[in-house]
């Protein structure tokens, strides 16, 4: 067997544009990966055009060789755009692996250490004025009783400040009045994880996690940019809520850093980002070695969703997998078998491979369209981070 082509498959989805990946091979078996990058689709998609010649006419069960080949021959290494390409085609090498021999992916990466896979809901089910523009207390009980009447044990919001590095007490403010919202609305048998998006300052990160400790938050996201490794420990040193970071870190080697520097307690690598199935398992293993956990970012298409899926059934030290429901009102139109979900769990995949193929006539009805341009400035007119 042989890959006969490699090309990208970009279906309009709103807020983003999904990227997948579509590897077939010359004895018909079709293999298919995510790699949704916001803002950067026509990039990452003519990356997957330049990576194909380094595989076309390759053994396709040679998925680390292949990975190797990727990463290494094109002399240029990592970067967001470069590495999500490559995620893309390495989950479509693994989704033919598990197709012809005729098993489901987690059973290629150690088999299943749990039956079920607990997920998170955004507020809004992940539609997305719901999750990025929620600042109201009624919005945000509403939202949060539609996820637990949904069957979700777990709740994500992200209605941090957009904030300057430093501000006086009306943000926190509002953050805490938020948080307690929330936290009145779901009680104490919902987890709510808090997302800071990067917005803040270490020094206000460290306040937001302060305000927001007495609600118990799961963990507390990005309170700071993710370039600087000693500022996000610092903020994990200073305030007592546990801290998440990774999803715009790629390849074992950046998230190295992060543990060796006790700078989080779950590292969120994306599968469709960080260098595919055959590294987030790697990245995976290294944090276990830190007692970390491993929540992976996840707001991105049905295929990176089935990816996840498979990393999250087959890796110990997992804790809770993000998921977009609603991002979209066709979601489930462009599959042809959506991935099985009772209340607050994903159920295991049955299916050979990754479980679920693109209908190709179906994204068809979804062309690519520019994302929309959330550009944001504080009151002085300087550049606010989304």
């Amino acid at each position: 067997m042989r890959i006969a082509a490699v090309r990208p498959v970009v279906v309009g989805a709103r807020m983003r544009n999904w990227i997948f990946v579509k590897v077939e091979t010359d004895e018909g078996v079709v293999g298919w990966g995510e790699c949704t990058t916001e803002w950067k689709t026509r990039a990452v998609a003519a990356c997957v055009e330049d990576f194909a010649p380094f595989v076309v006419g390759q053994d396709p069960l040679r998925t680390e060789h292949l990975w190797q080949v990727m990463s290494r021959q094109a002399f240029f290494r990592g970067g967001i755009v470069a590495m999500s390409a490559l995620s893309g085609i390495d989950q479509a090498l693994w989704d033919i692996a598990g197709k012809v021999r005729g098993v489901p992916v987690y059973q290629l990466l150690g088999g299943a250490v749990r039956d079920r896979v607990r997920l998170y809901d955004h507020l809004g089910g992940g539609a997305p004025d719901a999750v990025y523009e929620t600042f109201t207390p009624d919005a945000v009980a509403e939202h949060a009783r539609a996820s637990v009447a949904e069957g979700f044990t777990a709740v994500k919001a992200v209605f941090v400040p957009r904030t300057g590095p430093l501000e006086g007490p009306g943000p926190v403010r509002l953050l805490d009045r938020l948080m307690g919202t929330l936290r009145e609305a779901v009680g104490d048998g919902v987890d709510i994880m808090l997302d800071f998006h990067g917005r803040t300052s270490p020094a206000m990160g460290i306040q937001y996690g302060r305000a927001v400790a007495p609600y118990a938050p799961l963990f507390i996201e990005e309170p700071c940019p993710p370039e600087n490794v000693e500022a996000m420990a610092e903020v994990a040193r200073q305030q007592p809520c546990p801290v998440a970071t990774g999803e715009r870190l790629t390849t074992r080697f950046q998230f190295r850093p992060l543990l060796e520097q006790r700078a989080c307690a779950v590292v969120q690598a994306d599968v469709g980002h960080c260098g595919g199935l055959s590294e987030i398992k790697r990245i995976a293993a290294m944090a276990e070695a830190y007692y970390v956990a491993v929540a992976p970012h996840n707001p991105a298409g049905p295929i990176a969703q089935a990816a996840a899926l498979h990393v999250a059934l087959s890796t110990p030290n997992f804790l809770i997998q993000e998921q977009m429901r609603s991002d979209v009102p066709w979601r489930d139109d462009i599959v042809d078998e959506p991935l099985g979900r009772a209340g607050g769990y994903a159920l295991a995949p049955t299916r050979p491979g990754l479980g679920l193929e693109i209908d190709e006539r179906e994204a068809a009805k979804h062309p690519m369209a520019q994302e929309p341009l959330l550009r944001y400035f504080h009151d002085d007119g300087s550049v606010a981070d989304w």
